[in-house]
C-alpha cells in the first residue's frame, strides 16, 4: 500500500520517463530529413520496486534510397557504416553518404569530416567513378583509362542497435555495439545515390499524441494526489 509521498514519486518518474520518450520522437520528427539518420526509442522497463526505466534503442533498418544527379552522393545498400574523421583526428561513423569535395581535393562529408583514410581528387580530374566495392577510380581525360585513388571502408558492428548518437548524425560505437570491423570483399556502395532516414513520420506522430495525453494524466494524478497530502497535513494541524 502506497502512502501519498510514494505516489508522488511514483507520478513524477512516470511523467519524467514520458518526457524522456517524448525528446526522442520529437528528435525522429526533427530528422525526417536527414540524410542516413536512424531513428531512435525509449523503451519503457517496469522495474521490481514499481518505478519505471528505460533504455534507448536505435532502429537500425534501411532507408529508402534515392537516385540523385550529383556524383558525390554514396548509399550504402545493406548493413555498414563509413568511417569519417573530425579535423581533430576523432572517428565517428555514419551512413549520411551526402559527400562533397573538400578543401585540398578531399572527399568529405557535409560538415567537413574527412571520409577513410582520405581520398583526394585530382584538380586536373576529368571525371570519377565510385565503385560498387568503394574504389574511387580517377579519369584525366575522356579517353583515359581510369587510375585508382582510393577506397571508401565499410565497417559493421555484431550489434548496431547499441551504437551511441555522435556529432551531427553520426555513431560512435560502445562496449555493447562491440568494435567496427572492415567488410571485405564489400559490394554495398551506390554512387548518385543517398539513403533517406527511417524515421516513419507516421507512428511519430501517433506516439507523440499518445505521449502528450499520457503525460497530461500524469500531472493531474499528480496534482490531486499533491492536493490530497496538503489536505492531510492541514487536517493534523
Amino acid at each position: 500500500m502506497y502512502n501519498m509521498q510514494a505516489v508522488i514519486r511514483k507520478g513524477i518518474n512516470n511523467a519524467t520517463m514520458q518526457f524522456e520518450r517524448l525528446g526522442h520522437v520529437a528528435n525522429n520528427l526533427s530528422n525526417y530529413n536527414t540524410i542516413g539518420y536512424k531513428s531512435a526509442s525509449f523503451e519503457q522497463l517496469l522495474r521490481e520496486d514499481g518505478y519505471v526505466d528505460g533504455a534507448i534503442r536505435r532502429n537500425t533498418l534501411q532507408g529508402s534510397i534515392r537516385a540523385s544527379k550529383n556524383p558525390y552522393d554514396i548509399a550504402i545498400s545493406g548493413e555498414g557504416y563509413i568511417p569519417v574523421v573530425s579535423p581533430d583526428g576523432e572517428v565517428q561513423y555514419t551512413r549520411d553518404g551526402s559527400l562533397k569535395l573538400g578543401k585540398d581535393g578531399y572527399l568529405v562529408t557535409v560538415d567537413d569530416w574527412m571520409v577513410g583514410d582520405g581520398i583526394k581528387i585530382p584538380a586536373n580530374s576529368y571525371k570519377f567513378e565510385i565503385r560498387p566495392n568503394g574504389d574511387v577510380m580517377n579519369y584525366d581525360n575522356n579517353g583515359s583509362l581510369p587510375e585508382k585513388i582510393g577506397t571508401i571502408p565499410i565497417v559493421q558492428f555484431d550489434n548496431p542497435e547499441a551504437l551511441e548518437q555522435g556529432k551531427y548524425n553520426k555513431m560512435v560505437y560502445t562496449e555493447d555495439s562491440g568494435a567496427p570491423r572492415i567488410v571485405k570483399n564489400d559490394d554495398s556502395i551506390r554512387q548518385y545515390a543517398v539513403e533517406v532516414s527511417n524515421v516513419n513520420i507516421y507512428d511519430e506522430i501517433n506516439d507523440m499524441m499518445r505521449l502528450n495525453t499520457s503525460m497530461i494524466a500524469s500531472m493531474n494524478l499528480m496534482k490531486v494526489a499533491d492536493d490530497m497530502y496538503n489536505k492531510a497535513i492541514n487536517i493534523r494541524e
